[in-house]
């Protein structure tokens, strides 16, 4: 197996698609994030994973649970397994990001243009077992 080098940095912030998932593997996966201003995720849990954040473009606001974390170029957040969970673009340009889920929440190579695509595609590409290699 090869796994994945690239320069995240610049890979996160050329991406304007609002999910592009890069690599995934059986414990681990790495997705690009672009919000558009006043655009969030919406609210979830994912009750078996944990979810990494960091920011690399842009101004927003995370939710976890009862917290509130305003995020900016270089934040990180973890969210545990279970914890319910947001993020908002409260800047006027993209917030640009990237996030590692373990295990794995999207199907391999899925690229979601918008989240209104992403919406309506969600419960076709979640995770199938399938990784990158």
């Amino acid at each position: 197996m090869k796994g994945y080098h690239d320069d995240i940095e610049k890979q996160t912030t050329g991406n304007d698609d609002f999910r592009r998932v890069l690599y995934t593997g059986k414990h681990l996966q790495l997705v690009l994030m672009t919000l558009q201003s006043g655009e969030e995720i919406g609210s979830e849990v994912h009750k078996d994973r944990d979810q990494f954040f960091r920011f690399e473009e842009g101004e927003g606001t995370v939710f976890i649970d009862d917290n509130e974390y305003k995020v900016v170029d270089g934040s990180g957040i973890i969210v545990p397994a279970g914890s319910r969970h947001n993020v908002r673009n409260s800047g006027s340009g993209p917030l640009k990001l990237y996030t590692l889920y373990g295990p794995p929440e999207h199907k391999d190579g899925v690229v979601q243009s918008t989240k209104e695509e992403a919406e309506r595609r969600h419960h076709d590409e979640e995770w199938d077992g399938e990784t990158t290699e």
